[in-house]
């Protein structure tokens, strides 16, 4: 079913199933063709179906869940046709369709269950709209699957139904919210390319797994596992059932000599206990806890370099210079990891105190509705309520660049600190769009008489596939000072602000 007015281009495409994960990256695509305004290709549920209204498209009558919709606005015809080709091409690349094929010709699995107990999978990969993850990932557990669970907006009950059952059953539930693992060097959701090594990970954390494990690769040192947890697992509600299964199975596995445990600030509680039981098991395990006083993610990665005899090299920078800028003004971070959020607010508020945020360290820091404050703040883009039916900022960078642009007029931000997240899964290059928002930034505060100090954190690889080396150099260019240690970023960011660099 079509409807086509002007250059609003709507299309139903019946019982064709895609996972979200795949049309997150078929969306940002089409949106950067030539032309195209905007563009959502999504299942069409009814938080997509909300999302795609209020962009102002008209969803034909009949269209359901288990539908697939394209919707396209253009300046003009031949946009839409290059859109939807575009759509063709990045659908065909996924490799999914309907109607036959699949195993021995007959009709591909509709179900998670299905598709286990047909091939024996030993993990499931699980990438459904929330309200259906639990059913999907019940399935998997039930035929003898671990998951891992990328949905997000999974409640907590059902987290912990789940991981009990796994516990039961011996295997794991890697999430809700798992965005990055790489199990048997095989990256899953957000991955960087990494070497193999002795050390294993259990990670309640994305973006803090991928800054640990790409840290560890500059340093010469690969891993055997990382497991992700789930952003919650350490929490008071779920107690830290999967980091115990996870905890076992690197324990039990002969590649891995050190284990690592990352995660974002966990319940005080749950920490202390976990603490106790990695102290019965028969390798030795470090824990990076984020917290007020305790070390940063670069900082547990030198601990675990030291623990294993490896040099702990100057973590490579990009564009710093050789005088600080001189800047007046507050801090504003614009995150798309959560996790490296979280470590600036701490390492950024034992300096200029109360640090405002969508994510905040304290309730009473909590930014209103419209994320403003004028102060320091940092703001997580990626966090479930900004990314409610659009993609990930690691995939699509509009809500950030657009933030940036606000924050170069308004004269009470004197320095930008960004993260920019390499690997499987993100956007193909970054810097190609950032780049000249960090240069138009720069020159919109200068003419308004004006410093901006724009500081990136460049979380990545040398074998990721954007090019690691290519990436900083574009934003260092364009005049960001670029760091490979978000800790390290940070405390630059921070340093400019408070004059220490003076």
């Amino acid at each position: 079913m079509t409807a086509t007015t002007g250059v609003h281009h709507v299309e139903t495409r019946r019982g064709r199933y895609v996972d979200s994960v795949s049309l997150m990256q078929v969306s940002a695509t089409v949106a950067a063709v030539e032309g195209v305004d905007k563009a959502q290709v999504a299942m069409a549920t009814e938080l997509n179906l909300d999302v795609l209204t209020g962009m102002g498209f008209e969803i034909p009558e009949g269209t359901g869940p288990n539908d697939m919709v394209v919707a396209i606005a253009a300046r003009d015809e031949d946009a839409v046709a290059a859109a939807l080709a575009a759509v063709e091409q990045a659908v065909a690349a996924i490799g999914t369709s309907t109607g036959a094929g699949g195993f021995g010709g007959e009709p591909e699995a509709r179900t998670t269950r299905w598709a286990v107990e047909r091939t024996q999978a030993s993990l499931a990969v699980i990438s459904v709209p929330g309200e259906h993850a639990f059913a999907e990932a019940l399935g998997a557990l039930e035929e003898g699957a671990s998951v891992l669970l990328f949905s997000d907006n999974v409640p907590v009950e059902q987290e912990v139904r789940l991981k009990d059952l796994a516990a039961e059953r011996g295997l794991l539930v890697m999430g809700p919210d798992c965005g990055t693992a790489v199990v048997g060097g095989v990256g899953l959701g957000f991955a960087n390319v990494l070497r193999r090594g002795p050390v294993g990970i259990a990670a309640a954390s994305g973006t803090g797994a991928q800054q640990f494990t790409s840290l560890l690769h500059t340093a010469g040192v690969g891993v055997s596992h990382c497991l992700g947890l789930g952003g919650r697992d350490l929490s008071e509600a779920v107690g830290g059932r999967s980091a115990r299964a996870a905890l076992a199975a690197l324990d039990a596995d002969e590649g891995t000599e050190v284990i690592v445990v990352v995660s974002k600030p966990p319940h005080p509680d749950v920490a202390r206990d976990l603490r106790e039981h990695a102290g019965t098991l028969s390798k030795p395990v470090h824990f990076v806890l984020l917290g007020p006083g305790q070390p940063t993610i670069t900082a547990g990665v030198e601990g675990v370099l030291t623990a294993l005899g490896a040099e702990v090299p100057t973590w490579p920078t990009w564009g710093v210079p050789a005088e600080a800028p001189a800047v007046t003004g507050h801090l504003r971070g614009l995150f798309a990891g959560g996790t490296l959020c979280d470590e600036s607010m701490l390492i950024a508020e034992e300096t200029l105190g109360d640090i405002r945020s969508n994510i905040p360290l304290r309730p009473e820091l909590a930014l209103p509705g419209d994320l403003r404050h004028d102060g320091h703040l940092m703001i997580d883009f990626g966090d479930d309520t900004l990314t409610q039916g659009r993609p990930h900022p690691m995939i699509d960078p509009g809500l950030r660049l657009a933030r940036l642009a606000d924050e170069a007029a308004d004269p009470a931000a004197g320095v930008v600190l960004l993260d920019v997240v390499l690997g499987h899964g993100a956007h193909a290059d970054p810097a190609a769009e950032l780049a000249p928002a960090v240069a138009a930034a720069r020159r919109t505060a200068g003419e308004g008489g004006r410093e901006l100090a724009v500081v990136v954190s460049l979380c990545g690889t040398d074998a990721d596939p954007q090019g690691l080396a290519a990436q900083a150099e574009a934003l260092a260019s364009a005049g960001a000072a670029v760091f490979s240690s978000n800790a390290d970023a940070t405390r630059y960011a921070v340093a400019l602000v408070s004059g220490a660099t003076r």
